[in-house]
């Protein structure tokens, strides 16, 4: 079993900047892939980028590359997405999420999942 727990999320303006962080503890060795997806109101999840157990293979949405950017820490068991030049439409909860297959970015690749930060993008 692992736990995830994410901090980090709040209310920024357009153009701003947050890092959100997850925690995960348990039995962490099987999750070789860490994940951010978001769900906006009345939206489907989404995916936003995952990181492999290394750190140097990451993938991210479109919508968010050359903005966010994600990476670990292993002697924390913490993964970070940085999150910069953010848009209202950026709104969303953020789910941290860990998965045992390498390059993972569809939710139902992904076995845990942590509560959600809320992330507000004003205009």
């Amino acid at each position: 079993q692992v736990t995830l727990v994410e901090t980090g999320g709040g209310l920024v303006q357009a153009g701003g900047s947050l890092r959100l962080s997850c925690a995960a503890s348990g039995r962490t060795g099987s999750s070789t892939i860490m994940g951010w997806f978001r769900q906006a109101p009345g939206k489907e999840r989404e995916f936003v980028s995952c990181i492999n157990r290394s750190g140097y293979g990451a993938y991210y949405a479109e919508p968010v590359t050359g903005r966010f950017t994600i990476s670990r820490d292993n002697t924390k068991n913490t993964v970070y997405l940085q999150m910069n030049n953010l848009k209202p439409e950026d709104t969303a909860v953020y789910y941290c999420a860990a998965s045992g297959i390498i390059g993972a970015r569809r939710g139902t690749e992904y076995d845990y999942w942590g509560q959600g930060t809320q992330v507000t993008v004003s205009s």
